[in-house]
């Protein structure tokens, strides 16, 4: 009988004892006394004993780079005989021996799914990725260790082992645990350090593929073998074993891809309920052949992950389905029961602890300098090489699978099985520091690296025409949530220009006259007048479909939903759209958007943020009417309606951005543009005050304004000489109450050198758009006709543009139309100190604003905010000259 089955037995026993009375809290019962006809009461104790101990240590050691996996085991250890063991009846109370069979039970159940996630992760398509390094890598990490491996097992089996195990079972054994390499962490390590598209991250992922299925084979080899009565019933095993594998990769892969393909499942990208069904119910009928026939049931498990296809992000979203359950209740569960049978007070004397540094010695140095070498025989750096090595080295999750199976055969005792797991938890934890060591990211190069150079060199754009120079042609749109989409649309259709225009094209990605055919020669020359490259963010995470998505982004990038909406708007409206998706952690999102636009040679990066929405019923009573909510309300302040955390953490994300981009940025903040305001009139209003945001504001201005229907004004705002006086412009002060948001991103002092310069430069470029004598291209003469340039002069400057802007946004109102505000965000080479006027602005209006707003928006975009100003809002800041000026 298999171990499977053999749990279901022990637990039926369980329930088919005599039920005591039953009795709840108010009678006295005590919900820890362990009652086998109702378990559940103590069942749910451990499970909340066992999650808090994982999450708690996981939070502990992710601040070190430790994947998860550690915190579960050291977590197991704790809880175990070692350290709360010791406690005098903790475990007779909370895990007493009759409760531990429903508590197996649900962890092998457990392990079952896990296992099936890892086959899931194992997308054999990755092997051809350069195969002969990779296979190099793979064969050298496996016959060696494998070779000292069992050449270790012998010292271990004469010094610890009862000589009633078999010599050759327990060499085997020996051999597979020094020789496996944990792929499932592997690929949380490599996603985590963003290597999973350099050569060294291809390489290891592929060479890992192979270690871990040759792995898996051995390990059901080992536990045939030890199974089995006779060597005749262990050959009639593996048989079985082979002849059903070979069943389940072809035949039944063949019909459960055609059944996804029948059911729609593989078109739409994720399972129906009926693929659910039949995808469990695989999963444990696997389980319980492979369990019956001799080898463990969570070989079912894996070859079931091995035949779901992966075509349209379908093993993605099957992933997403389970994974929450299986890794945050079911697997701590299991490495709980691994811990409660370690003891590592078995090691009490030097031999031992002798042993179990050798083991750590020889499994580490079995792995790193046979990988290491293999590598470097193939042409990698040492640095590169030395990476690869500490990569494969790492044991984890997998190993203690293994030592557990061999816990449960019969092939270790205690005592070799604590040693094993001093082992696997010290390879596993330098695995990340030791890769760190050998390559850090300086000395990273991706294998896209040529695929990523940008469209147009260097030459081409020193070239352009200097009267088209001010008029941006490359974008980086960031696109995250579906949400943003709207606004991303709204501004994207603002900056292509009709097809009158004349604006110098550039080469783009895809040319219109491919896409469209030759019947529309005159709108492909418009369409690649921009170029918009957009920017997919999906967070990574501890989840595995986070970490699959990361694997497969080059072929999600087709299925995604927001990309491909993005994509199809870019084609009604002849514009150039190129996309990417890059899967990485929230706290990497800033430098991935830096790194993305440099790369690419963007002259503006283009972040939307979507507005909310509220419904409110008009005074008549008539039908609600949705109306564009401010979205800083819960970004910048606290409500007692709702969590303000995610908003927070979202402006500090955008402040990062602004910090940390070489290149131009812009914010936009929609509060609902109608589609009328574009196809017919749309109005921009753009208070200036001066300095480089203010400018790359007014030339932004004056290229949206080439489309057809665009009318804009300009108000060169200067605060009276009453009340201008020399403060401090480089540090404002926080306004309003304090927040949780992270530091301002403000720039160097400002020299007066630099002021005077900036004072040039402002009057030069507003007298090129208001005077007489410059001259320039159509478009621009066109664009210049149809904005308003004013010139005020306020005691309170801020006050006067909050009228203005109050003014031209009730105009537009009126017509069914939303105003968008133009405004340099001015953290730097601020012009006047309007910190003090936005103070007494939230005072007058008592406004619970926060101080990230200003630190966001800049203090005029808050002043705007402040006084709810119904417009949306486009927030620029131009590129630093030097960012050494950064601090």
């Amino acid at each position: 009988m298999g171990e499977f089955s053999r749990q279901l037995d022990d637990v039926a026993a369980l329930f088919s004892r005599a039920a005591a009375e039953q009795g709840g809290v108010i009678s006295g019962d005590i919900p820890t006394n362990y009652s086998a006809s109702n378990p559940f009461r103590l069942w749910v104790i451990q499970v909340v004993i066992i999650i808090s101990f994982s999450q708690i240590l996981a939070v502990i050691l992710a601040r070190i780079k430790q994947p998860r996996v550690i915190a579960e085991v050291i977590g197991g250890i704790l809880l175990g005989p070692t350290v709360m063991g010791r406690i005098p009846n903790f475990k007779d109370t909370i895990f007493p021996d009759p409760s531990m069979p429903l508590l197996t039970l649900t962890a092998t159940i457990g392990l079952i799914l896990f296992l099936f996630l890892v086959g899931l992760e194992i997308d054999t398509r990755l092997l051809k990725r350069n195969a002969k390094a990779s296979a190099a890598v793979s064969i050298a990490g496996l016959v060696i260790p494998l070779g000292l491996g069992a050449a270790l097992g012998v010292g271990i089996y004469r010094e610890f082992i009862d000589p009633s195990v078999n010599f050759g079972y327990f060499l085997l054994f020996v051999a597979v645990a020094i020789g496996i390499t944990a792929f499932p962490v592997l690929c949380r390590i490599l996603t985590e350090l963003k290597l999973l598209d350099t050569q060294v991250g291809v390489v290891v992922l592929s060479a890992g593929i192979g270690n871990d299925v040759v792995g898996w084979v051995l390990l059901a080899l080992v536990v045939a073998l030890v199974n089995a009565s006779s060597g005749l019933t262990a050959l009639w095993v593996l048989l079985a074993s082979a002849g059903y594998t070979i069943f389940l990769l072809y035949p039944m892969r063949w019909a459960f891809v055609w059944l996804a393909r029948r059911t729609g499942s593989l078109e739409q990208g994720t399972p129906t309920p009926f693929m659910m069904t039949v995808t469990l119910l695989l999963v444990f009928v696997n389980a319980f052949f492979t369990d019956i026939i001799g080898v463990h049931a969570i070989f079912g498990g894996f070859l079931a992950g091995l035949i779901v296809p992966h075509d349209n992000g379908f093993a993605v979203a099957l992933t997403e389905k389970i994974e929450d359950l299986v890794t945050i209740l079911l697997i701590p569960i299991y490495f709980t029961l691994s811990g409660l049978r370690t003891n590592l007070g078995t090691l009490n004397n030097g031999i031992t602890w002798a042993y179990t540094i050798l083991i750590c010695l020889v499994a580490f140095a079995s792995k790193f300098i046979p990988c290491a070498g293999a590598a470097l025989a193939f042409g990698f750096k040492w640095r590169e090489a030395g990476a690869i090595g500490s990569l494969m080295s790492c044991k984890g999750l997998v190993e203690l699978i293994v030592l557990n199976i061999g816990l449960q055969a019969g092939v270790l005792d205690t005592r070799t099985f604590s040693m094993f797991v001093v082992h696997a938890l010290v390879l596993t934890f330098v695995t990340t520091p030791l890769t760190l060591l050998f390559y850090p990211a300086r000395y990273r190069t991706s294998p896209n690296d040529v695929a990523q150079k940008p469209i147009g060199d260097a030459e081409e754009t020193k070239e352009r025409p200097d009267t088209d120079a001010e008029f941006k042609t490359k974008f980086s749109l960031v696109l995250e949530k579906v949400e943003q989409l709207a606004p991303a649309m709204v501004l994207t259709q603002l900056l292509q220009p009709n097809e009158s225009s004349s604006i110098t094209t550039v080469p783009s990605t895809i040319k219109a006259e491919e896409a469209y055919g030759s019947d529309h020669d005159h709108e492909s020359e418009s369409s690649s007048k921009i170029e918009i490259d957009t920017l997919r963010l999906v967070e990574l995470t501890n989840r595995t479909s986070a970490v699959m998505r990361s694997q497969e982004s080059e072929a999600l990038i087709y299925n995604d939903p927001v990309l491909t909406a993005f994509r199809t708007f870019g084609s009604l409206n002849r514009v150039s759209v190129s996309g990417s998706l890059s899967v990485v952690s929230f706290d990497e999102f800033s430098n991935t958007i830096s790194q993305h636009a440099a790369n690419l040679n963007s002259e503006l990066v283009i972040i939307p943020w979507a507005r909310g929405t509220t419904s409110v019923v008009d005074p008549e009573g008539h039908d609600s009417i949705a109306r564009g909510r401010n979205p800083f309300d819960g970004a910048f302040h606290k409500t007692t309606t709702q969590d303000q955390t995610t908003s927070v953490v979202y402006s500090d994300f955008i402040r990062s951005v602004f910090l940390r981009c070489s290149t131009d940025v812009a914010l936009f903040v929609d509060r609902g543009v109608p589609t009328a305001s574009i196809t017919s009139q749309q109005r921009l209003f753009l208070p200036f005050f001066g300095g480089p945001d203010d400018r790359l504001a007014l030339s932004f201005l004056v290229q949206l304004c080439v489309r057809t229907g665009v009318r804009a004004t300009v108000v060169r705002i200067q605060k009276s000489d009453a009340e201008t006086t020399e403060q401090p412009i480089t540090t404002p002060a926080s306004p309003g109450p304090l927040t949780v948001a992270a530091a301002d991103t403000v720039y160097g002092a400002l020299t007066t050198h630099a002021r005077l310069a900036s004072d040039t430069e402002d009057n030069l470029i507003w007298e090129r758009y208001t005077g007489t004598s410059s001259t320039h291209t159509p478009a621009i003469t066109s664009a210049i006709g149809k904005i308003t340039f004013i010139t005020e002069s306020s005691v309170k400057p801020l006050h006067r543009v909050v009228e203005l802007a109050t003014n031209a946004a009730t105009d537009n109102s009126n017509s069914g139309k939303t105003l968008i505000i133009i405004a340099g965000r001015s953290r730097r080479l601020a012009v006047e100190a309007l910190g003090p006027e936005l103070r007494q602005i939230i005072s007058e209006t008592h406004s619970p604003l926060g101080s990230s707003a200003p630190k966001t928006l800049g203090d005029v975009g808050a002043a705007l905010v402040a006084t709810g100003v119904k417009a949306s809002l486009l927030i620029m800041q131009a590129a630093s000259s030097s960012s050494a000026a950064r601090n």
